[in-house]
């Protein structure tokens, strides 16, 4: 049985997200979210729901305890919100951690908007945990499940990818942790 958290669970990505895990026999899930109410129509029924802030460190440790994976889908100021996820799954010593960033966070120059996505992908890749840091391109409702990825490394490529597809891959990663640690991908869908 995996204990997965999910923070930022009402975004739509984690909404989708949680529709696929909720089918899994062999996954607990607790979804982290400033508001609750925010999860109309959809079935959480089996789900520990937590209303919280990321930023407020008594709340995320307490939340993070006992967790196997940490799947962070969050918006706003990232950088101490990074550091404070660090922090608490060290303090608990949960390892595997999935946070979602933005494409373009390596460009030169940086475009300013994205300032906040790079500055949590270096807090999460100085830290000693088995990340997987996933940099999407430009969301579209399409439903159709078809991506590729690119290594940090490696110029990223195209300029789409349905919100489904992430879902895919997010749940694959949870379901295979082993997979991808310590790696940081862009992902979009080919020739887009």
């Amino acid at each position: 049985m995996k204990n997965v958290l999910i923070l930022g669970a009402s975004g739509t990505i984690a909404r989708q997200v949680i529709d696929l895990l909720v089918q899994k026999e062999d996954v607990l899930l607790t979804l982290f979210l400033r508001n609750k109410g925010r999860l109309k129509n959809m079935d959480v029924s089996k789900c520990r729901i937590i209303e919280g802030d990321v930023l407020d460190n008594n709340q995320l440790k307490e939340a993070i305890a006992g967790q196997d994976i940490v799947y962070a889908n969050l918006a706003g100021d990232l950088e101490p919100m990074a550091r404070n996820i660090v922090k608490a799954m060290e303090e608990n010593g949960v390892k595997k951690l999935i946070f979602i960033c933005s494409i373009g966070i390596y460009d030169i120059p940086l475009r300013p908007v994205l300032k906040p996505y790079r500055k949590a992908a270096d807090v999460i890749e100085a830290s000693g945990l088995e990340y997987t840091i996933l940099r999407p391109t430009w969301f579209t409702n399409a439903n159709e499940v078809d991506y590729e990825t690119t290594r940090k490394v490696e110029p990223e490529k195209g300029s789409v990818i349905s919100q489904k597809s992430l879902a895919t891959f997010i749940t694959q990663i949870i379901e295979f942790p082993e997979k991808y640690r310590r790696e940081n991908l862009g992902i979009n869908k080919p020739n887009s």
